[in-house]
């Protein structure tokens, strides 16, 4: 298990949810980020009121997606729901725009890539989704479609992170590495960790 060391500059994370949330996209990246690598993590809803995860878990956040309120945020991890798919999904593209522009993190889960690809994250960056099809059909030509790469694990190019939603322990890991180039060592050993689970006769 990684050695739990302060970090002088501690990094902001925000997570990003709405209604509908997948409950178990982002447990990993928050509570490593702030286990192991001394994070502080917030969290975010697009007009700052609560919302329920698929599990009919309440989620109180700690402000809204607003671009005034996240000045600090060094990351943003946009966690999936399947309303980021429906008829009238929020539109956060000012925060993922204010954040990438100040050399932030941005991540996005599941559905919650969706959020990216309107934004124009992926015009210039690899990335994946919920299969090249799935991401074609709620969002036909977004810019950057070029670049989708059609697997099963988490991709990371520069400081742009997506995954499917069945690959939260790859999100984790590539979203950290992004955050904490310098940490490779700590992310290798959480990979270790985390990959025993799967080990042939466990």
């Amino acid at each position: 298990m990684p050695e739990h060391e302060p970090i002088p500059d501690q990094k902001t994370i925000g997570f990003l949810f709405i209604e509908g949330f997948a409950d178990w996209e982002y447990g990993l990246l928050a509570a490593s980020a702030a286990e192991w690598f001394g994070a502080r993590a917030i969290s975010l809803t697009p007009d700052g009121k609560p919302v329920k995860g698929i599990s009919g878990f309440r989620l109180t956040p700690d402000r809204s997606a607003g671009v005034d309120e996240n000045g600090d945020l060094d990351a943003v991890a946009v966690i999936g729901s399947d309303n980021w798919a429906g008829n009238a999904p929020p539109d956060v593209a000012d925060l993922l725009a204010a954040v990438a522009s100040r050399g932030g993190v941005v991540g996005g889960i599941c559905a919650g890539t969706l959020a990216l690809a309107r934004a124009g994250v992926f015009e210039k960056a690899r990335h994946t989704s919920n299969g090249r099809d799935w991401i074609n059909g709620h969002e036909a030509g977004y810019a950057g479609d070029s670049n989708y790469q059609d697997v099963p694990y988490a991709v990371a190019d520069g400081k742009v992170v997506s995954a499917p939603g069945s690959a939260p322990g790859t999100f984790a890991l590539a979203f950290l590495k992004a955050l904490y180039p310098q940490r490779s060592g700590d992310i290798a050993g959480m990979r270790t960790l985390f990959a025993r689970e799967y080990a042939e006769g466990s």
